[in-house]
């Protein structure tokens, strides 16, 4: 029996998310990204953005493995231009951010993990980016 992308991404991320490091390597990543990001977080409570990131990458595979895209759809409202105002090209960074960081944390990763991952994620992180 084959795996679905789905499910490939849903381990991964298993295999990531039960150290705060995860987190704290995504951020540093992310917000080394550029100028423009690491000054969105610069007065934020990074412990409780850390946790809004886990549940937002939850949401994320939740939606790939089928749920509705409620949740999505209002993360990119909080998100849009009226909201957090996160340019639509940020979530290239993010997710750029996030697949390195997976590739240091998930010892089993490999090209066609991170391939699942792109086929996984990016419709829904379109969901979201498409607020704006």
């Amino acid at each position: 029996m084959q795996r679905s992308d789905s499910d490939i991404v849903f381990q991964s991320y298993g295999r990531c998310c039960n150290t705060e490091q995860f987190f704290v390597d995504f951020y540093d990543r992310f917000m080394g990204s550029s100028k423009d990001i690491r000054a969105l977080f610069a007065n934020t409570d990074m412990k409780a953005q850390r946790h809004l990131l886990r549940n937002g990458i939850m949401q994320l595979v939740l939606h790939a493995r089928g749920m509705p895209d409620t949740k999505l759809r209002a993360l990119g409202k909080s998100h849009d231009r009226n909201g957090y105002n996160i340019h639509p090209e940020w979530y290239r960074l993010w997710f750029d951010a996030l697949l390195a960081t997976l590739r240091q944390h998930d010892k089993e990763f490999t090209p066609e993990i991170e391939a699942a991952w792109n086929r996984a994620i990016l419709p829904g992180i379109e969901i979201i980016s498409q607020a704006y």
